[in-house]
């Protein structure tokens, strides 16, 4: 009976400490009213947070706790009722005791109608594909906000980007979507290449599965050719 009860404590004291290592990269996406605590009227109004927050997160590692708010203009709604947004915002919190330091902000926007003539109808994050993982096992959060826009058929020739941080330096790749060759276009930063390695092995999957969900139309050889460090990727 005593070695048994050796063995659940052994047991317990081995689910703890596992416990406390998992909450180092812990993340979680807030309610409404964790949301409305953290973001009040006050905070958003000194920090220039003027859209209507979509979506909010906290998570914290080794180096500290953070939270993030993603906030979309919220302008319009279409004739199928959805929300129609000009421009994404982002913002990352870093809280120290009773301090709150911003560490990096997003600013985007739909391609601009001119003179009546509309290439993109909105802009939005999409939270599928935004994650906040230790993905190199450093003991540090490293975030990926993705968003993209509709263009007159959606998705297929709307635009995407994926942004990473690592270690606070943000990382893109910038996707034209196209069912014409000509047409579809990957950029992509230089310091992707620069990345560790199982960070850009998980972009490229977070890429395929954009693709398996319809989401993006990336040229047939991109992971080729991103393994080869071409900047500028198209179906040439």
């Amino acid at each position: 009976m005593k070695k048994i009860y050796t063995l659940l404590l052994l047991s317990f004291f081995a689910l703890t400490a596992a416990a406390q290592t998992d909450t180092t990269t812990n993340s979680k996406k807030l309610t409404k009213a964790e949301t409305e605590e953290f973001f009040t009227t006050a905070f958003k109004k000194k920090n220039l947070i003027n859209f209507p927050i979509f979506r909010a997160y906290t998570y914290h590692d080794k180096s500290g706790t953070y939270y993030v708010a993603l906030s979309e203009s919220a302008d319009t709604v279409n004739k199928e009722k959805d929300t129609v947004n000009y421009t994404v915002k982002a913002f990352n919190f870093k809280v120290d005791k009773t301090t709150r330091v911003k560490k990096w902000e997003i600013n985007d926007f739909k391609t601009p109608t001119v003179k009546g003539d509309e290439k993109e109808s909105s802009i939005w994050f999409w939270t599928k594909y935004c994650e906040f993982k230790d993905l190199d096992g450093d003991g540090l959060i490293d975030p990926i906000i993705v968003y993209g826009t509709f263009g007159h058929e959606g998705y297929t020739d709307g635009r995407a980007k994926i942004l990473v941080y690592y270690k606070g330096i943000k990382t893109a790749i910038r996707h034209q979507n196209s069912v014409v060759d000509a047409t579809r276009k990957t950029q992509v930063d230089v310091t992707f290449y620069s990345l560790p390695a199982p960070i850009q092995t998980h972009i490229k999957e977070l890429m395929e599965k954009m693709v398996k969900n319809k989401h993006a139309i990336f040229p047939t050889e991109y992971a080729e050719k991103m393994d080869k460090k071409a900047v500028s990727i198209g179906n040439e």
